[in-house]
């Protein structure tokens, strides 16, 4: 004799995100201002670098102790730009993780960019786009074909 069914509240996935979080931009938030170094000025690409960060979807996410994780981050960013060094770029890559900053560390927190509907009409459009053009023999027809020498 069979057993007794679950109940439909037993039989579902037990692994699900429950943790996930859909992220949007906040344009209200502020990036902090950071603190000056010692001995020299900020490189401007740690500068874009750090508006970079707190345009992103993530900023919101972060607390006062994600800045100074990100105080710190900065100037390995910034020493990275003064003098670059395999040493430094792993020690970057490795940081960055805590933070969300590359798609691979998005997915491993379970944190998804909200796109916005725009994001959605646009892939909508892409996929009911045609795949290629094709020619008057219904081969496909080369983009090369069109390439002139100068």
């Amino acid at each position: 004799m069979a057993p007794i069914p679950k109940p439909a509240g037993m039989r579902q996935r037990r692994n699900r995100a429950a943790t996930s979080a859909k992220l949007q931009a906040d344009p209200k938030l502020k990036a902090p201002n950071l603190p000056e170094l010692p001995d020299r000025l900020w490189h401007p690409m740690t500068l874009a670098w750090w508006a970079d960060v707190w345009r992103s979807p993530m900023a919101p996410e972060y607390d006062e102790s994600d800045r100074h994780g990100l105080f710190l981050l900065a100037v390995l960013v910034d020493d990275f730009w003064v003098k670059p060094s395999k040493d430094l770029a792993a020690e970057i890559r490795l940081q960055r993780q805590s933070f969300g900053l590359s798609p691979i560390d998005r997915r491993r927190l379970q944190w998804e960019i909200d796109r916005g509907d725009e994001a959605t009409e646009r892939t909508r459009k892409r996929r009911a786009a045609p795949a290629a053009r094709k020619g008057s023999d219904g081969k496909p027809v080369d983009p090369r074909s069109v390439l002139h020498a100068v």
